[in-house]
């Protein structure tokens, strides 16, 4: 204390910048080849082969391609054939009610008709009728080129119950009641959600264009299989074991069950994500398909609960954006506090 003189004393900014001086310049290192640093990686760039793949073309992965199952359902449309008509027939009056045949409701001044059904909270049941309907087409409409079948998807090989297969079970396609009671015995028995059977649409749809494979009566109940373990498990945070799908098939082992889901999503390349653009697109095209297949969802007219809901998700939409409009109807800002509001388009999911 009172010194005047200390044992740390810094440099001054003249002492550094000679020291600084007296360094040599900096001569960067020559690039090492991957064959001298013995690393024969790949980068990523070069393994990813987009020609191969193009994305623009896989519904399963870009919002704005077409899905294929609506592209296959509306084949029957082109071909004005009797038969066609009245297979079409027959599916509206399996979805008929008990009661009698369904009227369809408009919309009027005094009633306003409306489904419960969104994009964020799908019905369940018509789901899963949209669902079914969906891989009927696939079924009835697939390509007859002999395209390759996997072994690990022929029941033949990997039957799903102790009964005998049929020797000309790959001959007979399944009727669209059929694939529905399966695929509604796997979601009533294992408690899915709704969202869960569109995400099953857009992994089976995106295993057909992956691997170039068909679904047909020999392999679309171990594929729709494979889809529903796979939605369960990305979809819901408590997802159902593969020990649980053997409660609810007896037949099948655990084993199995394994892996089928291993080869699932090798086939997938480990490709699980689905967007919400493109959960989106399925879910109204799946409203499309229903439209066009005379399977309506059911109408209900607007409670006054149900518009006073609407009112205030409404209410709070707009006091939530209220400031960013008042503030893109500024005339003049500072140029110190110059902001600009962008819009962008929005899909609700």
């Amino acid at each position: 204390m009172g010194n005047s003189t200390s044992c740390c004393v810094s440099s001054s900014p003249k002492l550094r910048r000679n020291a600084h001086s007296r360094l040599e310049p900096y001569r960067p290192e020559p690039e090492l080849s991957r064959e001298d640093t013995g690393c024969n990686l790949q980068h990523i760039s070069d393994r990813e082969n987009i020609d191969e793949l193009n994305m623009e073309y896989n519904p399963s992965d870009h919002p704005r391609a077409s899905t294929i199952f609506l592209s296959k359902s509306q084949t029957d449309v082109i071909l004005p054939n009797k038969k066609v008509r009245e297979k079409r027939k027959s599916l509206y009056v399996n979805h008929q009610h008990p009661s009698g045949p369904m009227r369809r409701k408009y919309s009027s001044c005094s009633t306003i008709f409306l489904d419960d059904s969104t994009v964020s909270q799908p019905n369940l049941k018509y789901t899963i009728k949209c669902v079914s309907l969906a891989i009927y087409y696939h079924i009835k409409n697939r390509n007859v080129d002999g395209r390759m079948l996997l072994d690990i998807f022929d029941e033949k090989l990997h039957p799903l119950t102790k009964s005998e297969v049929p020797s000309d079970y790959e001959k007979h396609d399944p009727e669209q009641k059929q694939i529905y009671r399966f695929v509604r015995t796997l979601f009533s028995a294992a408690q899915l959600t709704a969202e869960c059977a569109v995400v099953t649409l857009v992994y089976l749809e995106r295993l057909l264009t992956y691997a170039e494979i068909d679904i047909c009566p020999a392999n679309w109940k171990r594929i729709v299989l494979g889809a529903i373990l796979l939605a369960s498990k990305v979809w819901d945070d408590q997802a159902v074991w593969n020990v649980d799908y053997c409660q609810i098939l007896k037949d099948i082992t655990v084993e199995d069950m394994n892996e089928l889901e291993r080869q699932f999503l090798e086939l997938l390349q480990f490709n699980i994500n689905v967007p919400s653009s493109v959960y989106a697109k399925y879910y109204f095209d799946l409203r499309s398909l229903s439209e066009a297949n005379n399977l309506n969802f059911p109408l209900e007219p607007l409670s006054r609960d149900k518009a006073q809901k609407l009112e205030a998700i409404s209410r709070l939409c707009d006091d939530k954006y209220k400031d960013l409009r008042k503030g893109a109807k500024k005339r003049s800002v500072s140029a110190d506090n110059l902001t600009v509001v962008r819009w962008s388009p929005a899909i609700i999911s």
